[in-house]
């Protein structure tokens, strides 16, 4: 379904041509709104989808979109905190952006949503970069800076939506498995990107923290179809490098047919295919210029200067307990406020497992004054 919000073929050639459709648009500039329904959403009140001014993990300028929801009580209490919210992958194009989920009733992660617009928070949901918006897919699926931007612009974008009344309202961020790798990502760009916003704390569950490692365990298995993704969405992320020259023939064409898939088609497609079967050789990974894009996203690269709650399954074998532990160990390393929670179930039992505390740690750390710590000086 393509979404009326979407500027025009010719509207998005304007946009990176340099706003020559009557605009100058800036990272968090809101470039359409329009007022949505969500009646199948509990304790939603005013919803808007939103297309907005972002910039890729390599500064490249590109429009991308979400959902912003406020609470029922908005209206009765004024306006409250904002949660940016980051789903879980759910797929590299077709139906499976969040903001068309939202709007059909679909949204698999609609509980965590409403948990917090429970608590009067206003809530933001970004699709991510290259989803949601025709041509500009497919979604940039492990690009960790991609994601931090699309995060802490959305964040902009709520901040002067005008009927929220939100410009100053502090804000935090909560995502799980990839969208929790998003709101880590948001942390530790925080004071680089975006030091205008108040952010206050991330919470984050089953954090992919280093995608080389992930897809090393599942390629070829039952979820090697997130392999495929990984490979595409990196892909699309450092187009400005040779980064396709790996695939054969066949690849290029399993390739394009992926690239329009959601999560449950990816699965049950490529179900125990290496991505051998698509490469040159059979160890895509060891390629040394994707060695160095895996290398590139791992986390724990700048320090968060907020507080950073992780949570993980101790029987998750989709991402293994170990690589939040690694990641906790990382962080305390460079000395962030942190708290770690594990939990004896699987993957998607810790999801559900772990959100009352990573709500209740949120609302702990909405309590707690902005930061002030400068942002880093560049040369």
């Amino acid at each position: 379904m393509t979404n009326p919000l979407e500027p025009t073929a010719s509207e998005v050639d304007d946009f990176f041509l340099g706003g020559q459709i009557g605009f100058d648009p800036h990272p968090g500039d809101i470039l359409r709104r329009r007022s949505i329904e969500l009646a199948d959403l509990d304790e939603a009140g005013r919803a808007f989808q939103l297309v907005y001014a972002t910039r890729a993990g390599f500064s490249a300028p590109i429009p991308a979109s979400g959902t912003v929801i406020a609470p029922a009580t908005t209206e009765l209490t004024g306006p409250g905190p904002i949660l940016v919210y980051c789903p879980s992958f759910h797929g590299l194009g077709g139906g499976c952006a969040p903001s068309q989920l939202l709007a059909d009733g679909s949204e698999p992660e609609a509980v965590f949503i409403s948990a917090a617009l429970a608590r009067g928070w206003t809530v933001a949901v970004p699709d991510g970069l290259g989803l949601g918006m025709t041509r500009l897919g497919p979604h940039q699926f492990l690009a960790g800076r991609a994601a931090a931007h699309a995060v802490l612009d959305f964040a902009r974008a709520v901040r002067v939506l005008p009927e929220l009344d939100a410009v100053d309202a502090p804000l935090v961020v909560w995502g799980y498995a990839d969208g929790g790798r998003a709101a880590v990502w948001a942390a530790e760009q925080h004071l680089i990107y975006a030091p205008d916003l108040d952010l206050r704390g991330v919470a984050a569950g089953a954090v992919v923290a280093d995608p080389g490692a992930l897809v090393l365990g599942l390629d070829g298995g039952a979820w090697a179809g997130l392999a495929l993704a990984g490979l595409i969405g990196l892909g699309r992320a450092y187009a400005h490098l040779p980064v396709a020259h790996i695939l054969t023939d066949d690849g290029e064409q399993a390739v394009a047919a992926a690239s329009d898939m959601n999560l449950t088609a990816l699965l049950a497609t490529y179900r125990d295919v290496p991505l051998g079967r698509w490469c040159e050789r059979p160890d895509p990974w060891s390629d040394p210029i994707w060695r160095y894009v895996l290398a590139n996203e791992t986390s724990a690269r700048e320090t968060p200067v907020v507080p950073v709650h992780l949570y993980h399954g101790t029987e998750d074998t989709l991402i293994p307990v170990g690589m939040g532990r690694q990641l906790f160990a990382e962080y305390r390393a460079l000395g962030v406020d942190l708290s770690w929670r594990e939990y004896p179930t699987v993957h998607r039992g810790a999801a559900q497992a772990g959100a009352g505390e990573a709500i209740a740690r949120l609302a702990s750390y909405l309590l707690r004054r902005p930061t002030t710590r400068s942002a880093p000086q560049t040369t």
